[in-house]
């Protein structure tokens, strides 16, 4: 029976960490890598939360890459699954009327965050409308 290339790919993969917690230099700077690379990935979930899209996804990835080294990132991604998970069968439960405004409070943010931005009147341009209150306070 052969064996798949993922489960290969997993061996060579756990060899490799292996090799670099072995030596203690190079495990010092693998954990640096993820770090950076985690906290990266982490800050860009947190960012992208409010907007459609895989925000909570890229958060959880962010706190995968650095729970493979750090025990407290590990403890905290386990927590805010936990939260998380809890929070969105609160909401599944409520009424349309509570989903209604979590719903509008997310719209708000979106389309005040693409206003502060200056993404509606840039849309608003390539539609020939010009609005002077489209444009961004920040970016003006």
């Amino acid at each position: 029976m052969t064996e798949s290339w993922w489960k290969r790919l997993r061996i060579r993969a756990r060899h490799r960490r292996y090799v670099v917690r072995s030596n203690p230099r190079w495990h010092r700077i693998y954990r640096i890598a993820v770090a950076v690379v985690g906290t990266v990935v982490l800050l860009c979930g947190l960012v992208t939360i409010p907007y459609p899209g895989p925000g909570w996804l890229i958060v959880f990835l962010g706190l995968g890459i650095l729970a493979s080294e750090f025990d407290w990132a590990h403890r905290l991604l386990k927590f805010a699954r936990a939260k998380y998970d809890a929070w969105m069968e609160w909401i599944g439960r409520q009424h349309w009327s509570v989903q209604s405004v979590f719903w509008i409070g997310t719209c708000a943010i979106v389309v005040g965050t693409l206003w502060l931005l200056g993404a509606l009147h840039t849309a608003a341009g390539w539609a020939n409308l010009h609005y002077e209150w489209l444009a961004s306070p920040i970016f003006s």
